[in-house]
């Protein structure tokens, strides 16, 4: 599948290009619990999950406040409908953008001048194609792609296709986000484990070139 113009290239928004700048890593924050700690974390850019409607008036002024740039995860936060007026109360108290695997949240989302970052799972070829579809029309500013050790595993075209990208899931060390910067097409990594929220980007480790080679194409 050729990947459409608007996507292959896309330059980051420059306000994600400054948080990634020092740390290039996005932190999931699941629940309350690990708030605190993003809160004292260098990390800039969090993804805000599983928070009950109720509390996100609470919590993301106050990351806000603390200079975080804060990302609302809609098809995870209980009692947070799905439709434009879900994304006008987030941007309303103060949330930079959402998250959504959902194409139409996302064709919503940059009217109201919300940052939209597109969730995707890719698990087959098929699947693969319907996602870079799907971005295409949505034109988000970050695909999240899921798992991130499926990026090693695509083209280079399926990557501009999706980039600027942040890999998640199965981000576990410093050199799984070193992996995903140097593949190209990631800006950042996104884990819940709150030390990578720590992980500068002086710090990565080196990736071997063996790692960096890219699978050949299929053939016809």
């Amino acid at each position: 599948m050729t990947p459409s113009p608007s996507r292959s290239g896309a330059p980051l928004d420059p306000r994600l290009t400054a948080a990634f700048a020092e740390v290039p890593v996005v932190a999931s924050v699941v629940g309350t619990q690990p708030l605190r700690q993003f809160l004292t974390a260098p990390a800039k850019v969090c993804i805000l999950a599983s928070f009950a409607v109720g509390q996100l008036p609470q919590v993301v002024p106050a990351l806000g406040r603390a200079g975080k740039t804060v990302f609302v995860n809609v098809d995870s936060s209980p009692g947070l409908a799905q439709d434009r007026g879900a994304l006008e109360f987030i941007r309303n108290m103060g949330a930079h953008g959402v998250v959504s695997t959902r194409l139409s949240l996302i064709e919503k989302g940059r009217p109201l001048g919300l940052l939209t970052m597109m969730k995707v799972f890719v698990t087959d070829r098929s699947n693969l194609r319907r996602s870079t579809d799907a971005i295409s029309r949505g034109a988000p500013d970050l695909v999240e792609i899921m798992p991130a050790p499926i990026i090693a595993r695509m083209s280079a075209q399926a990557q501009r296709a999706m980039s600027p990208s942040v890999a998640a899931g199965f981000v576990e060390t410093p050199a799984d986000v070193a992996l995903a910067l140097a593949l190209g097409s990631a800006a950042a990594a996104a884990t819940s484990d709150p030390r990578l929220w720590n992980l500068r980007r002086d710090q990565l480790p080196p990736v071997p070139p063996s790692a960096l080679k890219r699978p050949a194409p299929p053939q016809e």
